[in-house]
């Protein structure tokens, strides 16, 4: 996951168990209508025990009344990592104080060094502010207010939808310039540029749909929807136009797209470089060929194992597409039934592209 992501991911498991719908959420939201503070750590009491000054244990089933009485107290809350039992209160957690903290509230500080100390999951929940930030680890995270992150995430799915938009017609583009072999390395990077703004967009999503838990269902089926086929189609596009097509290479190269930063991922540079071809290639001057990997995935009943053959066989999509009957048949795997599919899928192929293509006019 690149740099620049939002949230740390040490953290996203840490949302799961905060999210709208959860135990730990339900008695979260009671102490902040009581306008109370907390402080939470979710751990194994054993190896958290050289922390504790104080308190009491109790060992008690977790349940979100219980959470909310024991917060009226001072003191930390301890619960075990299975969430299951609340096993002390009222503890005085003594970090060390060498451990650096950015925070300047008792409550905060406290749960940042704890949590850089053991790796314990902290929530911290602010008396005043009424705010619940997390600290797992080097990571932290505020809470948003629901109503506040389901409009950031509506807005980040109306912005994922017009970046698929794009990319379908990008797609569309591409299988057109396929069939007529014109395709130039410009029209791949752009693709693949596209393909991977969208899933990036999606990325943030589905991570805001963790934050809202239950609150999240509506979204969760729109972003499903949005983001079906997105890496499949991104992943194919590699193998097809990759310079070095060796095993390896593509899935190192699909690999190496995930961990582009923000302004590495719109330098065409750095598409032509990962796609091995050489520096200083102008990708608008060079043809380039697909092998076909994209297009033959498309078609129903033809598995990956006979599309590699189909491909290490003929060479590229335009030998396939010209392939007489009998010279698919000699692939391994195909036979004379698949050899007929495979002609008649590339054949509704194209006849898609060209709808396609005129209902984007």
């Amino acid at each position: 996951m690149p740099a620049e992501t939002p949230i740390h991911n040490a953290l996203l498991e840490a949302l799961r168990t905060v999210a709208p719908g959860t135990a730990l959420r339900r008695g979260i939201d009671d102490i902040i209508r009581a306008r109370l503070g907390a402080l939470i750590a979710i751990g194994e009491p054993s190896k958290l025990a050289f922390l504790f000054s104080g308190g009491m244990r109790i060992n008690l089933p977790f349940s979100p009344q219980h959470l909310y009485e024991l917060a009226k107290m001072d003191g930390a809350i301890i619960v075990n990592r299975e969430l299951s039992r609340l096993v002390y209160a009222n503890v005085q957690l003594l970090p060390d104080a060498n451990i650096p903290s950015s925070e300047t509230g008792t409550r905060h500080r406290t749960a940042e060094r704890v949590a850089r100390q053991t790796n314990a999951m902290m929530v911290s929940i602010s008396q005043q502010r009424e705010t619940v930030t997390l600290f797992h680890g080097e990571a932290r995270y505020q809470l948003a207010r629901i109503s506040d992150l389901l409009g950031r995430t509506n807005q980040a799915l109306a912005t994922l939808d017009s970046y698929r938009q794009r990319l379908d017609q990008g797609l569309t583009r591409l299988t057109a310039l396929e069939f007529q072999s014109a395709v130039t390395l410009d029209d791949v990077i752009v693709v693949l540029q596209r393909a991977e703004m969208t899933h990036r967009m999606a990325d943030e999503v589905e991570r805001d749909c963790i934050e809202l838990g239950q609150e999240a269902r509506l979204i969760r089926m729109q972003l499903d929807d949005l983001a079906e086929g997105v890496q499949r189609e991104r992943a194919a596009v590699v193998f097809d136009y990759i310079a070095d097509g060796r095993k390896g290479k593509g899935a190192a190269a699909v690999e190496a797209l995930g961990n582009l930063s923000s302004s590495e991922s719109v330098d065409p540079e750095r598409y032509v470089e990962l796609l091995r071809y050489d520096a200083g290639t102008d990708p608008l001057d060079l043809s380039v060929e697909p092998r076909g990997y994209r297009m033959l995935s498309h078609i129903p009943r033809v598995p990956e194992g006979v599309v590699r053959r189909l491909v290490r066989d003929l060479g590229s999509f335009d030998a396939i597409v010209r392939a007489s009957h009998r010279d698919l048949e000699q692939v391994e795997g195909v036979g004379a039934v698949r050899a007929r599919e495979i002609r008649e899928g590339l054949r509704r192929l194209q006849e898609h592209n060209l709808v396609d293509r005129y209902l984007d006019l």
